[in-house]
């Protein structure tokens, strides 16, 4: 298969997987608040996600392991493959039972003298808290296999294994509205035991299935180490960065307004989980042809996929992002029997931020590829890190929760614009083109799709209008994205996505 083939191929599953997870997800989410209630689930996401939200950096560290995985495809050197899974492993393991031992030598402070915790749940709160340990280790011991997977473009077992987690997430959310007590432990514990399945899973297929995925002759590589936990280390400080504020501004809300008000972030960042799951899914797919072109030197052909990623990410958020901004109020009436308060206004602003982020998306693979990403880690994790004082003045100024988001998105139009001259200075993009490929050929549509929404919001007025907001947003982008949007030769690739798509179907 060739490998525009293979991009499409893959990415035509992972949005198979995307249309069977995304629906059950939500509704899990919707149970689980409703088995909870807004204040045990508010200290889930509080405590729980302190620890917790640390096991999405298995993604961003499975990309550094799939980088150097990918670059020695690209070269088709099979000992440096196996040399990068194995010392990888290592490094993994070691990372792992540090963070989980400096995190649990940190229990009796936060639960003592920082979190804002009811006293009669302390204890169920310290129950999550190291249960959540437990999963954060087995996610950072998943990493090597993750981006071996990854580098192999092998994202049909991927994509079984996350339909795999969804239902075993819908299974817990039923488990818990049968229950009478303890249902917040019972919940830490399932979750635990998920994460420990999904580790043996990957653990069991990549070990038969791929070469390099051998602990025979093992040969600790101490420069291969170095490597690779330079390029992790800075790859991992911009991924703290970006949970530092998202788990920043939980802490901060529950310092000014209690748990409650916890809830409420935590559904907006459920909303916001789903649309970076969105690009993510399409980024999955092209990483590894962005590494392998930069591993055979086509740099050229390399910035122009990373173009391309950061283009169609910023469309497929905006086909769900744009209607649900103006459509929050009765998509969250719909899906939850009870919205707290403040959830409305916290996803809209989330909504908007991402979908400034897409816009160079695909700049941030770029600058993977080329393993030069001390600079741009250091300034831009630095510039997202800027959030948390400015929300915190905003705060205790006395304005209103949402303010927090207000200094999200000025931010994040910072970092958009640091990305975009950081890409041209370490990977020679041309900004001009750039900014024709992708801000260009974004506008026309973006306009057309706000505009078709203000209308309808503003003319038709019943209970599932949101149905028809969306509808017609999503034809109006597509279209427009077809004719206006695209390049001659993503027209090609479009075209030829979906001509494999129909044969693989019928």
């Amino acid at each position: 298969m060739t490998p525009a083939n293979r991009v499409i191929v893959n990415t035509a599953i992972l949005y198979g997987r995307m249309l069977l997870t995304v629906g059950v997800s939500l509704y899990s989410t919707r149970l689980i608040l409703e088995a909870l209630g807004s204040a045990d689930y508010g200290i889930f996401e509080l405590v729980g996600g302190i620890i917790a939200v640390l096991a999405f950096l298995k993604n961003t560290m499975a990309t550094s392991t799939q980088r150097f995985l990918s670059f020695y495809q690209g070269k088709n050197d099979k000992e440096g493959q196996k040399s990068v899974f194995v010392n990888s492993l290592v490094m993994h393991i070691v990372v792992g039972l540090l963070i989980v031992v400096v995190l649990a030598l940190l229990e009796s402070y936060l639960f003592e003298n920082f979190l804002n915790i009811a006293a009669g749940r302390i204890y169920s709160a310290k129950i999550v808290y190291r249960t959540m340990l437990a999963s954060l280790l087995f996610s950072m011991i998943n990493v090597p296999f993750m981006g071996t997977l990854v580098a192999h473009e092998n994202l049909l077992f991927v994509a079984v294994v996350n339909i795999f987690e969804a239902l075993f997430k819908l299974a817990i959310a039923f488990v818990l509205i049968s229950l009478q007590d303890n249902k917040l432990i019972t919940y830490s514990y399932l979750i635990a035991a998920l994460a420990l399945v999904t580790l043996l899973f990957y653990i069991g297929f990549c070990f038969k299935k791929y070469d390099e995925c051998s602990l025979q002759n093992i040969k600790i590589d101490k420069k291969q180490i170095k490597e690779l936990s330079s390029f992790t280390g800075w790859n991992l400080f911009g991924a703290l960065c970006g949970l530092g504020r998202t788990q920043g501004m939980a802490v901060l809300l529950n310092v000014f307004f209690g748990t409650v008000i916890n809830a409420a972030y935590g559904i907006a960042n459920q909303l916001a989980a789903q649309m970076y799951f969105l690009s993510a899914t399409m980024l999955r797919a092209l990483n590894p042809q962005i590494m392998k072109s930069e591993g055979v030197d086509d740099r050229e052909r390399m910035l122009r996929l990373s173009m391309i990623a950061s283009k169609f990410g910023f469309f497929l958020v905006a086909i769900i992002a744009i209607p649900s901004i103006f459509e929050m109020p009765q998509i969250l009436k719909f899906w939850l029997k009870e919205v707290p308060e403040y959830t409305t206004i916290f996803a809209q602003f989330i909504l908007m931020a991402i979908l400034i982020n897409q816009l160079t998306i695909g700049l941030q693979s770029a600058l993977q590829a080329t393993g030069k990403i001390k600079f741009y880690q250091t300034v831009v994790g630095g510039v997202i890190l800027m959030t948390l004082p400015v929300a915190y003045i905003f705060l205790k100024m006395g304005f209103p929760p949402y303010y927090v988001f207000v200094s999200y998105l000025c931010l994040e139009v910072v970092g958009v614009i640091l990305r975009i001259w950081i890409t041209k200075k370490i990977a020679g993009l041309s900004v001009p083109l750039y900014l024709n490929r992708v801000l260009v050929k974004s506008f026309f549509p973006t306009i057309c799709s706000l505009l078709i929404c203000w209308l309808i919001t503003r003319n038709i007025h019943f209970e599932y209008r949101f149905l028809i907001t969306g509808v017609a947003s999503a034809l109006v982008l597509l279209i427009s994205i077809y004719f206006k949007g695209l390049y001659l030769d993503e027209k090609i690739l479009l075209q030829k996505a979906i001509k494999i798509i129909k044969t693989k179907i019928f």
